[in-house]
């Protein structure tokens, strides 16, 4: 089992991996943040990325589809992907592991294997 830190500097050895961040999916709280780039506010794209998590529960809630389980979200930007990986883990519930990639350097299925991973070491 790893720890937040640990998952986090694990998140990073992603090819690709720009920064990462778990994050309270209610508060939109970042719990940890660690990124490869000054410039790169973690924190705000933390609770930004809470928006895109309630409104993507929201439309599987219209369209009926509780019984299904969201395993990741993707935002693609024409140089980054935006990777959002809701924790569901017991003691993960209701957090998310969010990563930003470099869209040249990283392959997307490998990074979606690295962060279900993380999430399954993850101990909180």
């Amino acid at each position: 089992m790893s720890s937040i830190e640990t998952a986090l500097k694990d998140a990073l050895t992603i090819d690709g991996a720009l920064g990462a961040a778990i994050v309270d999916a209610e508060s939109g709280m970042a719990l940890g943040t660690l990124a490869t780039l000054p410039d790169l506010d973690l924190s705000l794209a933390a609770a930004g990325s809470t928006d895109i998590v309630r409104a993507t529960r929201r439309s599987l809630d219209v369209l009926g589809l509780h019984h299904q389980v969201l395993e990741d979200t993707l935002t693609t930007l024409t140089s980054q992907y935006h990777l959002i990986r809701p924790l569901t883990r017991p003691g993960g519930q209701g957090l998310f592991l969010y990563l930003v990639l470099d869209r040249t350097r990283a392959n997307l299925a490998m990074a979606r294997h690295h962060a279900r991973r993380i999430e399954s070491e993850l101990d909180m």
